[in-house]
């Protein structure tokens, strides 16, 4: 039974958590809903921290000869030192964390869709880029999962994002063992996963365990750490997916029929095809897993890298599953 240690996230407190906003309104997302109970969230709103104040006269990233910053247009007053100050004593203060959700577009928070304006005033948007306090996050934490609540809202940023948290929040704790047994058990159970995800950096990572040149175990859990969060870059392709599921399917092809093997090849072409989550043929390979006392498989987390109560069944009935049977 694969056990979830609760990973810890810093989220936006105007996310569920405040009405902190500049309006003093709260922000709504059904997936945070339904991550409280399997995390621990530190809430922050930078934008009180550094005394505006709630409700407060709205703030916007403004480019002066080619410097950022930020301005409060009704007041004239530049608070981008504040931010700046706030942003780095925050952030190094800061242990065990596994990711970030940020607001989105927000002049604080926002990751990539913040609009920069060429005046404080009487001027639109000239482009986009990263808020003041989402910027230092990118650049101290950019090995985490860091997203914000618009993108959460697609089923594949969502299940990466999920996956990158539980994994970390795992490795947290290996990592406070510092004993080589647990290090092997957490690779060993992950294979499947981190082989989705990216088969060289696999490959790194079992050269670190087998410590050919003898080096100390903080060092080897420290150059494992490293190449994990390497691991985790970017999502995985479908294909890359598909050749894990075959991989697996392997183990326990021989105790099935014929007619078994033909459905699930017709799984994993639907789910080539898209019309189907990676969630469906996942679920039929684990039953066969189960049913067959697979014991090697059981434990893999691919099959379990976050717990069940976090699959969005609307979202899969949406991705066609209600076609699965058909």
């Amino acid at each position: 039974m694969i056990e979830f240690e609760k990973p810890n996230i810093v989220i936006s407190k105007c996310i569920e958590f405040d009405h902190c906003r500049y309006n003093a309104q709260i922000i709504s997302s059904d997936f945070v809903k339904k991550l409280k109970p399997y995390v621990k969230f530190l809430p922050i709103c930078p934008e009180v921290e550094i005394g505006l104040g709630i409700p407060r006269n709205p703030i916007r990233i403004v480019n002066r000869k080619g410097v950022k910053r930020l301005i409060q247009p009704a007041t004239d007053r530049d608070v981008s030192d504040l931010m700046k100050n706030f942003s780095n004593s925050f952030l190094n203060s800061l242990k065990d964390i596994d990711g970030f959700i940020l607001k989105s577009q927000s002049p604080s928070c926002g990751l990539k869709d913040v609009k920069v304006y060429s005046a404080a005033k009487n001027a639109s948007p000239i482009y986009r880029e990263s808020g003041f306090f989402g910027e230092q996050v990118l650049k101290e934490y950019d090995y985490l999962a860091i997203e914000d609540e618009n993108r959460l809202r697609n089923p594949v940023i969502r299940v990466h994002f999920l996956r990158k948290v539980f994994t970390f929040s795992r490795f947290r704790l290996v990592k406070k063992s510092q004993t080589f047994k647990q290090l092997i058990r957490f690779h060993t159970h992950n294979k499947f996963l981190l082989m989705a995800y990216n088969q060289k950096e696999l490959k790194e990572l079992g050269k670190i365990l087998a410590n050919q040149n003898k080096i100390l175990k903080k060092e080897v859990f420290l150059n494992y750490e490293n190449h994990l969060y390497k691991v985790f870059q970017k999502a995985p392709r479908v294909t890359s997916d598909i050749n894990v599921l075959m991989h697996m399917f392997g183990y326990i092809s021989s105790e099935i029929s014929t007619d078994e093997k033909k459905f699930f090849f017709s799984v994993i072409d639907k789910f080539r095809n898209g019309k189907i989550p990676l969630s469906a043929p996942i679920t039929l390979l684990r039953s066969w897993v189960i049913h067959f006392n697979q014991k090697y498989l059981l434990p893999q987390t691919y099959f379990r890298p976050y717990p069940d109560e976090l699959l969005d069944v609307e979202t899969i009935n949406l991705l066609g599953v209600r076609d699965f049977w058909k």
